[in-house]
Formats: C-alpha cells, structure tokens, sequence
C-alpha cells in the first residue's frame, strides 16, 4: 500500500492506523494437494475428481448488509440411534447459529425426519417436497450477495442414475440439489453433504459463489460417516477454540471443514482403525468467506436498530458499509488468483472507501468527522 494511501486512510479514520479498517480473515492462498495439477480453489486430501471448472469472481453484492440463510435437512435414520444423532448435530448447529452467531431465527430452516421430537426448532418433515419448498423460500427471499448454508446430515449412496441423499419418502439426487440451487446464482452458497458417499456431489453442483464440502471422496466410500458429528462440534461452544483458527470470533465454512476432517482423522487413529471416509472441499477461496459471526449479525442488527428509532439515513449508512467489508473479505480471499499489483490497487480502492464511510458514520452520529 503507498503512503499516500495510508495517509489518507489515518485522516480519514481520525484515530491511526488501521481505525476503521475490518480485517476479516488472514490474507494469502492455499496450495494446491499432491494429486498433480488440479484447480488452486479445491483443497482436501484428494483432488475433486473431474475435469477443472474454473469459478470466476463473485459478483459485487449489494450495498445492503448481506444476511445469513440456513437450512439443515437431517434424513432418514434407519435406526433410533441415528435417528437421535442426527437430531442432535442438526440442533447443536442450528442453535449456534442463532444463540451463539447471531443468525436470525426466521432465517433458520431445520427439517427432521421426527418434527414431533421438537416443534420448537425443526419447522417440518425432511421430504422431497419439504426440501424443495424450503430452498425456493430462501430463493424468493434472498438478495444478491447473501450467503446460504445448506448442511446435509444423514445417509446417503451412489447409484446408476446419481447419487442420492436418503430422505423419508422419495429420496433426492445430487441433480435434483443443482435444480433447486440454480436460483440462487446471485448468492454465495456452502453445501455441506455429510452423509455417505457423497464424494460426486462436488463435481455435479460446482458453480461460480458455491462452496461444497463433502464428507466423502467419492461415491465408493459407503461406510457410516463421523463427519457430521465434527463439524456440528465446529460451531458449538466446545468445538470453537480449536475450530476458529484466526481467533476472530466467526467460523468460516473452511475453518469447520478444517476442524472435522482433523478430528475424524484423530479419531480413527486413536481406534486404530482403518479411515473409511475422506472430506473434500472444493472452492476453498470461498469457504473463507463464509462465515457464521456475530459481529456480522449485530451489525445486521445495528441496521435495523437505526431504522426502527427513526434515522433511515444512517441505517443506509450501515447497510452500506457492510457491503464494502463483504467486497473485502471477498477481495482478500482472491488474493491467490490476481497479480500483487491487481490486488493492491483492489485493496486500496476498498479500504479508502470503508475509511471514507465510516467518516460519514461518525458524523451522522454527531462525532467527529
């Protein structure tokens, strides 16, 4: 960054370096695996099979703050002992992100095999139609630069015709999931597919803003998966201190993925037992831009306080300032990908302009420009 630069940024910001500006995450790329040439962007102990599908930047979100959807589908069972596993790592997920993350409870969305077992958080039946249902409402609703978490806890298999993640009732493809996403290609999306080999879907669903995470390598690793288990714990109070690995209080998608493949892998080393399951993330750059963060919500939160109270300008103010810090941190994630002197110039622009910003915060709230 020039001189200039960082001076006009102190002045602006009225206090010294680095006042206003949002660090959120550290900045550098991920090297590629030891599978031979492969996309920057996917990152796991294999290489996505296929062949390399390039995804472009993400699109400029809106200036409005970007809000957090989540939907957390928990298939069938089989059994009362999985039934009641699966409920309990879509729970411990589902109320961190409200308890613990700050994401509005209107826009949480958990379907279970049981709704009976708790009506006070899972909103409906875990079926082909209830699934699809719940996706097009996020879709309907959802703004340009919105993130949507879809986290799939449960069986599944691969067949001739595609593989599948087993539902009560009809069960759904990984075609079926591209289908119902594809409205959603103005937001940035994390699937989450922790069931047995569910190592496909990364090939069939990868598109430009989607990250996918799967607990499988491939369709032929069809054993019982722990994934599930260790990325629920990623979010939850006894999970975070090893899964919130730049300490800034949110969890990314990549931290979480990071955090479970470790402890699956920990945990099959300490049964001395041969690892039947491999998690593979594809589009990591973007993992680290979905984030589940209270500071992000609050400031959500702070929008609307100023709205309500009767100042819309300064809640246009926030809205505004919040989707310059999401062009950020999506600028920061593409480092890897742009030339030193294309990404500074980026930085720059982005950080004069979230300098000026909070200036005319300040001033709005009666400070000192």
């Amino acid at each position: 960054m020039t001189g200039a630069v960082l001076a006009l940024l102190i002045a602006l910001s009225g206090t010294g370096p680095g006042a206003g500006v949002v660090h959120s995450h550290r900045d550098g790329g991920w090297g590629m695996g030891d599978e031979g040439p492969r996309d920057p962007s996917l990152r796991s102990g294999q290489a996505v099979p296929g062949p390399f599908i390039p995804h472009p930047p993400s699109p400029i979100p809106s200036q409005d703050a970007p809000s957090t959807y989540l939907i957390i589908i928990a298939g069938i069972g089989g059994s009362p002992e999985h039934a009641t596993a699966f409920y309990e790592w879509g729970k411990s997920i589902a109320d961190a992100a409200t308890e613990k993350f700050g994401v509005p409870k209107g826009n949480v969305t958990y379907l279970a095999e049981s709704p009976e077992r708790d009506r006070a958080r899972i909103g409906g039946k875990s079926t082909k139609e209830g699934v699809e249902q719940a996706i097009a409402a996020v879709a309907a609703r959802a703004r340009p630069g919105d993130q949507l978490w879809l986290v799939l806890i449960g069986h599944g298999s691969s067949q001739p015709d595609g593989a599948r993640f087993n539902l009560p009732g009809p069960d759904l493809t990984d075609a079926d999931f591209k289908r119902l996403l594809a409205p959603l290609a103005q937001q940035r999306v994390a699937v989450v597919n922790a069931a047995s080999a569910s190592g496909d879907w990364a090939k069939t669903l990868a598109a430009p803003n989607r990250a996918i995470v799967t607990a499988t390598k491939s369709g032929f690793e069809r054993n019982e998966t722990m994934f599930a288990k260790y990325f629920a714990a990623a979010f939850a109070a006894e999970g975070t201190a090893g899964a919130d690995a730049d300490k800034d209080g949110g969890i990314s998608l990549l931290e979480a993925f990071d955090y479970a493949r470790r402890e699956v892998a920990r945990v099959y080393e300490s049964d001395n037992r041969l690892q039947t399951e491999h998690a593979q993330i594809a589009d990591s750059a973007l993992a680290r831009t979905l984030v589940l963060s209270r500071a992000a919500s609050s400031a959500v939160a702070a929008a609307a306080a100023a709205a309500a109270a009767g100042d819309p300008a300064l809640a246009a103010l926030l809205r505004e300032k919040q989707g310059i810090e999401s062009r950020l941190a999506q600028h920061r994630a593409r480092k890897a990908s742009l030339d030193s002197a294309a990404y500074e110039m980026g930085l720059e622009k982005l950080l004069v302009e979230l300098a000026r910003k909070n200036q005319e915060i300040r001033a709005k709230q009666g400070g000192k420009p």
